[in-house]
């Protein structure tokens, strides 16, 4: 059984800073990649960055240069570093991975394991 849980999340305002933590259990392969990716109410869940287990990282446009993920195979944690952030990112954030690939897509579909979520509000 694998477990997939994020933290970090709150309420702050615009320009501030979060991390999120996505903290890996159970039986998930040694060299896992870390998918995170955000919904806001009556959407869609859409990607917003990754790592694979080679450490390349790839990020949505709109957080480009804001963002920065990166993963601590020691402490079997993901992390989402979120900067200069701005009310649109407001979303509840998800991480996810896969069960078979040391490389995550940016379709949901493609993820095996997704954690419970933690919501992220930013005001102006």
């Amino acid at each position: 059984q694998v477990q997939l849980e994020e933290s970090g999340g709150g309420s702050v305002q615009a320009g501030g800073s979060l991390r999120l933590s996505c903290k890996a259990s159970g039986s998930l392969r040694s060299n896992y990649c870390i998918g995170w990716f955000r919904q806001r109410p009556g959407l869609p869940r859409d990607w917003v960055a990754l790592i694979d287990s080679d450490g390349e990282e790839k990020y949505t446009s709109s957080v480009q240069g804001r963002f920065t993920v990166s993963l601590d195979y020691a402490r079997n944690t993901g992390y989402l570093q979120m900067n200069s952030l701005k009310p649109e990112d407001t979303a509840e954030y998800f991480c996810g991975s896969r069960r078979d690939s040391g490389v995550c897509r940016i379709g949901r579909s493609s993820y095996d394991y997704w954690g419970q979520g933690t919501q992220v509000t930013v005001s102006s």
